[in-house]
């Protein structure tokens, strides 16, 4: 399973030779929440299960959940979120493929602003963003964070007109995720 799921992140990620590997750095459980503010009541969700690979030196992104692991404090909530929203049957997983621009060196510790660029996919429908966050390097990892709007209907996204008026047209995505370099045979 572990060498799965890192040939998963890194195919995600297109590197030009094995042996960028040392500059690849992945985690399995990277958070990823939303939170939409609305006038009866808020919504929100979290995953812990998100999967995520960096090449610290061309500044390439990948991140990679499967919708049915966000969890609400309302199950029913959950449900239509699976089932109406996002149809998660259907359209099993979200994912980001960008670059970080003008990436920071990252030998040294520290905290860095910096802009992402990319593609994000929702719902099978794709649209380019263009998103600021921080990566800290500290004790030998690096965490990167983020937060960034998302429209719905750009993501063809519907909200029956029965719950229109309950949910924001537009939530705030959160990111947050702790990075490792991988491990390979030998290191």
């Amino acid at each position: 399973m572990k060498k799965y799921l890192i040939g998963v992140l890194l195919s995600g990620l297109s590197l030009a030779a094995a042996g960028q590997n040392k500059d690849v750095w992945i985690t399995r459980n990277a958070q990823l929440g939303f939170f939409s503010s609305g006038p009866i009541e808020n919504i929100s969700a979290t995953s812990n299960q998100a999967v995520s690979a960096m090449n610290i030196k061309t500044g390439e992104v990948f991140f990679k959940v499967l919708i049915s692991t966000f969890q609400f404090r309302n199950s029913l909530m959950q449900e239509h979120f699976n089932e109406d929203y996002l149809q998660s049957d259907k359209y099993p997983y979200a994912q980001f493929k960008g670059t970080i621009v003008d990436i920071p060196d990252l030998s040294k510790d520290g905290t860095f602003p910096v802009t992402i660029q990319g593609q994000l996919t929702i719902h099978n429908v794709t649209r380019a963003y263009t998103v600021k966050g921080n990566l800290e390097v500290k004790g030998g990892k690096i965490t990167a964070s983020t937060k960034f709007d998302v429209r719905l209907s750009d993501h063809d996204i519907t909200i029956p007109r029965l719950v229109i008026e309950n949910i924001a047209e537009v939530v705030q995505v959160t990111v947050m995720a702790i990075y490792s370099p991988v491990q390979t045979a030998g290191s």
